[in-house]
């Protein structure tokens, strides 16, 4: 039987079409069927009253990493979906670093049998390369035809450039995307930003030029070959000043950042803090400043969580030797509030970063509420106020670097495909 859902009383935010407006949308069998200051509603609709808050597309993450399999200590499918749920997030993209990896057809429709049961959508990416060793590549084309979205190894970085070379023009064949993590592994062998904080504080550094000559490199081969090509993560002034160059010349290139990098700096690890370490590692506030400009003029194009759960006996040892990590699905979008509610950009323009670019970049048909898109929602009030408490988080593991930071901003509704699948309980 056709089930109708009407959503009323709702700011309906739309990035894909600058859409802002109180109003009503219908949903029909997990999908939009209008949408408008007042739609027409069949007489068994159930009817949501959303109170005057905000109504968005369900949120998009380019880069989740997932427990399973392998790691069921560190959180499940399971965990990872209803924390994506409690954080708006319809969509999880999963990291090919698992136990096995995920690096075969095979792999991948395993992982999306094991994903079923999740309260949100899953999109494995596979390995560019094999066992995430960089040495031969995967079957880009093979996974390409059999409808896999995009590529990458995760947090490892295709540091052979002849190989690099092989898989763009590879991946150009099959418009394939692929993703690259910016570490030149000789210059990524301490544990935070190299500089007087980290001398001050006797670590190792790692300096911004790690990340800034990988991308320098990539964007020289893409010169020749017009491959998509994704940066993981920004998170210095450098790399935002070398992926506007190329935007300029027309490549093929997008690039995403994580909301740490953009809602802290190198100083959130004083006190030897190892819930604030991360690869790459949080930088000097200059470089924060400059995410947040690349962020408001469009060189960044998407926001992610970067959520990696590590367990307590990861984290809880000297700084240098911790797992880098943090958590992020269910702070992902109260943080990124914090740049609308300090005045940086447009809630419409930070909305798209989490919607409609990763959609787009992706090719999927969610990111948007236009009428036949998936009913993937998310309803949330960005005005309350609170603290971040890791205990009332729905991660298994509490690794988040925001623990006590006060924010505005709380998910309050996640729809998938036309069910809630979270509501806030106060």
């Amino acid at each position: 039987m056709t089930s109708y859902t009407l959503f009323k009383n709702a700011r309906l935010l739309d990035p894909a079409t600058g859409l802002d407006i109180s109003g009503e949308i219908l949903i029909q069998d997990g999908k939009i069927s209008d949408i408008g200051e007042q739609v027409t509603t069949p007489a068994d609709a159930e009817v949501i009253d959303c109170g005057g808050k905000c109504l968005c597309p369900g949120l998009i993450d380019m880069r989740v990493f997932v427990g399973i399999p392998g790691a069921d200590y560190k959180d499940t499918i399971e965990n990872t979906g209803e924390a994506a749920a409690a954080g708006g997030v319809t969509t999880v993209c999963v990291q090919p670093v698992t136990d096995p990896i995920i690096d075969d057809m095979a792999r991948v429709e395993y992982m999306e049998t094991r994903a079923r049961k999740a309260k949100v959508n899953f999109i494995p990416f596979p390995a560019i390369t094999k066992q995430l060793e960089g040495k031969e590549m995967t079957e880009i084309g093979l996974m390409s035809k059999a409808g896999v979205k995009a590529f990458t190894d995760g947090n490892k970085s295709i540091a052979n450039p002849a190989l690099m070379s092989r898989v763009l023009r590879y991946a150009a064949m099959f418009d394939a995307l692929i993703i690259q993590h910016l570490a030149v592994s000789e210059l990524s062998g301490g544990c935070m930003n190299a500089g007087a904080l980290a001398t001050r504080m006797g670590l190792p550094g790692i300096s911004t030029m790690a990340e800034t000559i990988m991308l320098e490199r990539d964007i020289r081969l893409l010169q020749s070959v017009p491959t998509r090509y994704h940066a993981a993560q920004i998170t210095c002034q450098d790399s935002i000043e070398v992926v506007a160059a190329a935007k300029r010349n027309k490549l093929a290139i997008t690039a995403g950042v994580a909301v740490p990098h953009f809602s802290l700096n190198e100083y959130a690890i004083e006190e030897y803090r190892t819930f604030t370490k991360l690869s790459p590692p949080l930088r000097a506030e200059s470089d924060r400043v400059a995410v947040l400009g690349g962020l408001k003029d469009g060189t960044i194009d998407v926001i992610v969580s970067g959520h990696d759960p590590e367990d307590p006996e990861s984290k809880r040892v000297p700084y240098e030797l911790a797992e880098a990590g943090v958590i992020g699905l269910e702070t992902m979008l109260p943080v990124a509030l914090e740049i609308y509610h300090n005045g940086h950009m447009p809630l419409l323009d930070i909305l798209a970063k989490m919607t409609c670019n990763p959609a787009r970049i992706l090719g999927l048909d969610g990111g948007t509420l236009a009428k036949g898109a998936p009913a993937d929602l998310c309803i949330f009030d960005p005005d309350v106020p609170y603290k971040i408490d890791p205990e009332k988080m729905v991660s298994l593991t509490k690794n988040t670097p925001f623990d006590g930071r006060p924010i505005q901003g709380r998910v309050l509704r996640t729809v998938v495909g036309g069910k809630t699948v979270f509501e806030y309980q106060a």
